[in-house]
C-alpha cells in the first residue's frame, strides 16, 4: 500500500516511518502538509496517490487547546473533516488518531468503544468533532498518554527531571493507560491490513496514576523512585480539566481477534533497557 502520514514529524509519525516496512510510506511534517489547508492536502494527494491516509497531525498541548479554542477546533476538528474530503475523493481510506480525553473520566472502570462520549476539555472535544468528521467509513484509533523516546513527551520529562536531580511532583488522582508509539503502530498496521473501521481502542496493558508512573520510570532508569512525590490535580492550577479516570478497554481489539498489547511496564523495562545499551 501507499500510506501517506500527516504530522510524520511528530512521535506517532517517527513510529511510523521507523516501524512499517512493507509498505511505501510518505511521511509529511507540517511544512510539506498542513492539514488545515485544502489545498496543501491536495498537492500532496496528487503527489503521492495514497491508498491510507494515517492522520497523526494534531495539537495535543491540553492546556493550549483551553486557551485557544478556535486553533485547537480547526487543527484537531476541522482539519480531519478536509482530510475525509480529499480521501473520498481520491480513493484513499482514512485512519484518524483520536483519545482516551473524548470521555469525563467518571465511569467507575475502563471505557469501551461503545460508551457514550462526554469530553471535559476544549481538547477532548476538538479531538471528537475530528472523529465524527472523519466519517463512517474512518478507522478510529482512540489512545492516551502515548509516549516514546522521540520529542517532548511526560517520558522524556520525567527522564531529564531526574538527571537534573530533586524532587519531582506528579498527580495521582489521574489514572490512565501509558501507550508506546511502537506498540501503538505495530496495532494499527494490522488493523489497517484488514481494512477494519470504526471505532478501536488501543493501548498498552494495565493502567497507573502519572505519579505512580514516574516511580517506576525512575526505577527503570536506575534512579530513586523517592526522587517522585504525588500531588492533586487541582494543585497544579491547569487551565483544562483532565479526565480522573481515562482507562480505555481494548474490547473491541480481542472481538476483532488481534492480541493484545504488552503491559506498559513491560514495554517501558524494553525501551529503556535497549536505550541503556545504546548509550554504553
Amino acid at each position: 500500500m501507499r500510506i501517506l502520514i500527516t504530522g510524520g514529524a511528530g512521535q506517532v509519525g517517527k513510529a511510523f516511518s521507523r516501524q512499517v516496512q512493507n509498505h511505501e510510506l510518505f511521511a509529511c511534517s507540517r511544512s510539506e502538509l498542513d492539514i488545515s489547508d485544502p489545498i496543501s492536502i491536495s498537492k500532496a494527494i496528487e503527489s503521492y496517490r495514497p491508498d491510507v491516509i494515517i492522520n497523526c497531525g494534531a495539537l495535543t498541548d491540553v492546556d493550549k487547546c483551553e486557551t485557544s479554542p478556535e486553533l485547537a477546533m480547526n487543527i484537531n476538528g476541522h482539519a480531519v473533516g478536509l482530510l475525509a474530503t480529499q480521501a473520498e475523493k481520491c480513493g484513499a481510506s482514512l485512519v484518524q488518531i483520536s483519545t482516551d480525553y473524548v470521555f469525563d473520566g467518571e465511569k467507575d472502570g475502563p471505557y469501551l468503544e461503545t460508551d457514550p462520549t462526554k469530553p471535559i476539555s476544549v481538547y477532548g472535544q476538538s479531538k471528537l468533532l475530528g472523529e465524527q468528521l472523519a466519517g463512517s467509513g474512518a478507522l478510529i484509533v482512540r489512545t492516551s498518554w502515548v509516549m516514546s523516546l522521540d520529542g517532548n513527551n511526560i517520558l522524556v520529562k520525567i527522564l531529564r527531571l531526574l538527571d537534573e536531580g530533586g524532587e519531582l511532583k506528579f498527580v495521582d488522582d489521574q489514572i490512565g493507560c501509558p501507550t508506546f508509539t511502537d506498540d501503538l503502530v505495530n496495532v494499527v498496521m494490522k488493523l489497517v491490513e484488514s481494512d477494519v473501521t470504526g471505532v478501536v481502542h488501543v493501548t498498552n496493558g494495565g493502567s497507573t496514576s502519572w505519579f505512580d508512573f514516574a516511580q517506576h520510570v525512575a526505577e527503570c532508569a536506575g534512579s530513586d523512585p523517592k526522587q517522585v512525590s504525588p500531588i492533586s490535580g487541582s494543585e497544579l492550577n491547569r487551565p483544562a480539566r483532565r479526565p480522573k479516570n481515562s482507562t480505555l478497554e481494548n474490547r473491541r481489539l480481542s472481538d476483532l481477534g488481534f492480541p493484545q498489547l504488552p503491559h506498559y511496564l513491560d514495554s517501558l523495562d524494553h525501551l529503556l533497557s535497549n536505550e541503556n545499551r545504546d548509550r554504553s
